[in-house]
């Protein structure tokens, strides 16, 4: 799908000031850029917003990081947050190849993947955020509990991702094939795409992915 362009979008991630412009300078001290000591949580590929701004209003003991790599869908997010206004909110205009510069050994205790790109073709598997490359990068900044919350409609995907995470022992568990309709959908909080799809009658799978111990 080709992203639609907003004019002046990128320009606005270098002066809006809900997006942090040095992401890298704050690697192994998001809890000072924060002024706390909760819980950081990230979305990759957050898109339009809607279901990190519902996480983040419902728990403001957890500091959340939305990270998207193109700003025409992050600019929609930065909108609703200059009404909203959460404190534990910011974003990252960022691709996820370079995310291990921003975060130190054992920072980030939980991360949400959505709906992410599928990269159907094989040649380009390595670019699925399930990827064993991905975990890998995900496994230098974790903390030992830490987890990954992965949801998708591409079964193709899942199965993958599934296979994958298994092999590069990661432990599995709360895994399933409908989401709507398992006891997870309770405090599951919805994205723009899980309702978009669901109204279309595919059901939702989603898996918790915990690292493997060292």
């Amino acid at each position: 799908m080709r992203l639609r362009n907003i004019p002046g979008a990128r320009e606005e991630m270098l002066v809006n000031p809900f997006v942090i412009q040095n992401p890298e300078g704050n690697r192994g001290k998001w809890h000072a850029f924060f002024g706390n000591n909760h819980p950081l949580h990230l979305e990759i590929g957050m898109g339009k917003g809607q279901f990190i701004m519902a996480l983040a209003a419902a728990n403001p003991q957890i500091n959340y990081l939305g990270i998207e790599k193109y700003s025409s869908v992050l600019i929609r997010a930065l909108a609703k947050q200059a009404e909203l206004n959460l404190p534990n909110l910011r974003f990252l205009r960022l691709d996820a190849e370079t995310i291990c510069d921003v975060f130190a050994p054992g920072e980030v205790e939980r991360i949400y993947l959505n709906f992410s790109d599928p990269w159907p073709k094989d040649r380009h598997s390595h670019r699925r955020l399930t990827s064993d490359r991905f975990l890998a990068r995900y496994e230098q900044f974790l903390a030992p509990d830490g987890c990954i919350m992965f949801k998708t409609d591409n079964r193709g995907l899942f199965d993958y991702s599934l296979e994958t995470a298994e092999a590069c022992g990661w432990a599995l568990s709360e895994v399933t094939y409908d989401l709507h309709n398992s006891p997870y959908e309770e405090g599951n909080f919805h994205t723009e795409y899980e309702d978009r799809f669901s109204a279309m009658g595919n059901p939702i799978c989603r898996v918790v992915l915990c690292p493997p111990v060292k």
